[in-house]
């Protein structure tokens, strides 16, 4: 998968308000306590305008989004 864009998580600033899930359910999903779990960080062209959109919305700026380096191997954790 092209890695155009990738999506973080600031999780010491995130609310769990769920926003993000509901605005991208292409890429994240919400734990039991309603805190986001990114099913794939990279975010491909066709996505990125609602990448765009939720990171936008986030009320506690949490959801970050950001160029993909070139050659960067998936992130964990």
């Amino acid at each position: 998968m092209s890695r155009d864009h990738e999506l973080t998580v600031d999780f010491a600033a995130c609310d769990g308000h769920g926003l993000c899930a509901e605005l991208l359910p292409e890429r994240i999903a919400l734990d039991e306590w309603g805190y986001p779990v990114l099913r794939d960080s990279a975010v491909p062209g066709p996505l990125l305008a609602h990448a765009r959109r939720a990171v936008a919305a986030c009320p506690v700026l949490a959801l970050r989004l950001r160029p993909a380096r070139r050659g960067e191997g998936p992130r964990t954790g």
